[in-house]
């Protein structure tokens, strides 16, 4: 792919307005999916009798249910995170609000596709450390709901910009780290608590969450530079010898084969770029453009300055 190609040079300046509405794309889209799936789920809701619990057949399709994940419905551990509790609206009320104020944050250093990537693994990690907390007796039951993913992205966002202050109830001011930490205190006690039937908030699924978020920032994990790097490398494999017969041999009973050996491996590695600090250099190229290169981070320049290293021995 050109440099031409990139998405950075294709930007025609749509202007402040413009800025503000594709601010957040990937964050907006993400919005509007859970609360499609809250309608859909206050829809399907049946009343069952005064002695029991409404049936909810979209919820319990979907939400993620330890026993049945075991069984093969493996894709629970990614729908879950799109449905809330339709006892009250202030579960999804209060999680789409920090998506919204964290997550176009992280769009923003990530980009709109990374960010999507962060999001659905980081849904599929938090799900999967409620499985694991389950079947060790810690917290079981049943889950859903998206804040084992907002917790990584808020957790992503303090790693990127750890001087921000936020209001906790929108008047106490504090520093977005120490929210974070006494967050994460507060669920580690009730995860340990003797009674793991006494809260109702799944927050094995928070500190799975909390965990991705800082573990992909501490390792400057790329995945879809990584998607991208791994089909590419599939498709540079050619087999050793192509067998290639001339149309002019087709009458002759016994045909001349003309072997076409594969370029040596030393050549092919030389040519072939290193698809994962491609990626990264796309990534922060593409931030330039939109913050400047002063909000770089400290990582973000030492992958510059490798690429430049690269591109210079290279040349020589």
């Amino acid at each position: 792919m050109g440099i031409y190609d990139r998405d950075y040079y294709r930007r025609d300046g749509s202007g402040f307005l413009g800025s503000l509405t594709e601010r957040g794309l990937m964050v907006k889209w993400l919005i509007g999916i859970n609360v499609v799936c809250f309608i859909l789920q206050m829809l399907t809701r049946t009343a069952s009798g005064y002695s029991s619990a409404p049936k909810e057949p979209f919820t319990d399709a979907l939400l993620l249910d330890v026993p049945a994940v075991l069984h093969g419905e493996v894709w629970r551990l990614l729908t879950c995170a799109f449905l809330h509790s339709t006892e009250s609206i202030w579960h999804i009320v209060f999680n789409m609000l920090l998506l919204w104020f964290f997550g176009r944050q992280v769009e923003d250093e990530r980009g709109p596709r990374e960010f999507l990537a962060v999001y659905l693994v980081a849904a599929v990690v938090s799900s999967l450390a409620f499985v694991l907390c389950d079947l060790i007796g810690l917290q079981p039951g049943r889950m859903l709901g998206a804040s084992g993913a907002v917790m990584a992205i808020m957790v992503l966002s303090a790693c990127y910009n750890p001087r921000q202050i936020i209001y906790l109830f929108f008047v106490i001011p504090v520093p977005i780290w120490g929210a974070i930490v006494l967050m994460i205190l507060l669920d580690a006690f009730r995860l340990l608590d003797p009674d793991p039937t006494k809260t109702p908030i799944a927050v094995a699924a928070h500190l799975g969450g909390a965990a991705f978020g800082y573990v992909y920032w501490k390792m400057q994990w790329n995945l879809t530079g990584a998607w991208r790097g791994l089909f590419a490398r599939k498709a540079r494999r050619l087999p050793p010898n192509l067998k290639i017969y001339r149309d002019e041999d087709e009458e002759s009973s016994t045909p001349t084969p003309v072997v076409a050996q594969a370029p040596p491996r030393e050549a092919s590695n030389q040519a072939g770029p290193d698809e994962h600090l491609e990626a990264q250099v796309d990534a922060i190229l593409e931030k330039i453009s939109r913050v400047g290169k002063d909000n770089l981070t400290e990582g973000e320049r030492q992958v510059l300055l490798r690429a430049s290293e690269l591109l210079r021995r290279r040349r020589t």
